[in-house]
């Protein structure tokens, strides 16, 4: 089958090139999926340049969310035949004409959704999912701060909060441009702080009257921790996805985690066992799944397409997403 590669296995954007690889087949309960979209994420530029271990069986080929046709069910699968149209997620091999997955990895594609909505939707919200509700149990009149606003996991977080009745959601971002687009969605955020020109700490305080945000999504790390802790109330809660400032705070006080009861977590999701990702995904399809529409949809949850790329267009596909140029998912289409 054709699939994107990386030549000599890691290295910059020009390494990227439309190859041939093994058929995958599918064992027990997986399933094989003829691919005709994938998402990008960043976590596919850390593993095209070495820096992201994979997760132990996952395909060393790119891409975790794609949509497509059911082509073939491995052993013990009885909900999905040939030709089924599915959405999912998997832990690689999406950069290719055919992926394998976990069968309850795999949702059936609604009607209303087109193929590139579909295959926006797993890792960005699944991710947001897991953050803001399972692990932060966000409830309605929770004042909510999410970082990374303009990204895709951004947006999903700042609508998720909005459906589950967040009193407010403040996004930061680093732009005017992608602070305005987030204050202008439907269910956008209801705050926005340029958080390199404003203390972001101070602005949630302002917004809350001094109390402060009961939930933070931190994709940042080094650079928002001591920010971070400021800005949370009493027994708030913060759930960690990303360190992309950097790993390593030099020093901080500990009292106000122990003084203000707070809850700090750190989350994956492509490294969870399958029966984890199943459930997770079973619960995401019960509370928040038929709510959401594309963009020009009346959804109370919208997927939002940055741009989407043919796959022989790869290399620019990437280039865009490095110069952190998205608001929204950038998608690619096999062609």
């Amino acid at each position: 089958m054709r699939a994107i590669l990386i030549k000599d296995g890691k290295g910059p954007v020009d390494n990227l090139y439309l190859g041939e690889a093994e058929m995958p087949s599918p064992g027990p309960g997986k399933v094989i999926v003829k691919v005709k979209v994938f998402g990008l994420n960043r976590m596919d530029i850390l593993q095209r340049e070495g820096k992201y271990p994979l997760p132990p069986g996952a395909s060393s080929i790119l891409g975790v969310e794609f949509s497509g046709h059911v082509v073939k069910a491995g052993e013990g699968v009885t909900e999905w035949h040939e030709g089924d149209e599915v959405f999912g997620l998997a832990a690689g091999g999406a950069y290719a004409e055919y992926i394998v997955a976990p069968h309850r990895n795999l949702i059936k594609k609604p009607t209303h959704l087109s193929w590139i909505e579909a295959a926006s939707l797993p890792e960005v919200f699944l991710t947001a999912f897991q953050a803001l509700v399972v692990l932060a149990e966000v409830k309605k009149g929770d004042d909510v701060l999410v970082h990374a606003g303009a990204s895709g996991v951004g947006i999903a977080a700042i609508q998720l909060a909005r459906f589950y009745g967040a009193n407010t959601v403040t996004a930061t971002a680093s732009t005017r441009r992608k602070l305005d687009m987030l204050l202008g969605l439907p269910s956008g955020a209801t705050h926005a702080v340029n958080y390199k020109i404003q203390n972001f700490a101070d602005e949630v305080k302002s917004v809350t009257g001094g109390k402060g945000v009961d939930v933070i999504i931190d994709f940042v790390g080094q650079s928002h921790w001591h920010k971070n802790i400021d800005a949370l109330a009493y027994d708030g809660r913060m759930t960690m996805l990303a360190l992309l400032s950097g790993a390593e705070v030099a020093n901080f006080n500990l009292a106000p985690i122990l003084y203000k009861r707070l809850r700090i977590q750190g989350s994956t999701l492509r490294a969870r066992s399958e029966d984890y990702q199943a459930d997770l995904i079973a619960r995401f399809k019960r509370e928040a799944l038929d709510h959401i529409t594309g963009s020009s949809g009346d959804g109370r949850i919208r997927t939002y397409i940055h741009k989407v790329y043919p796959w022989t267009e790869i290399q620019e596909a990437h280039r865009e997403m490095e110069a952190d140029k998205n608001s929204g998912k950038i998608m690619v289409e096999v062609v």
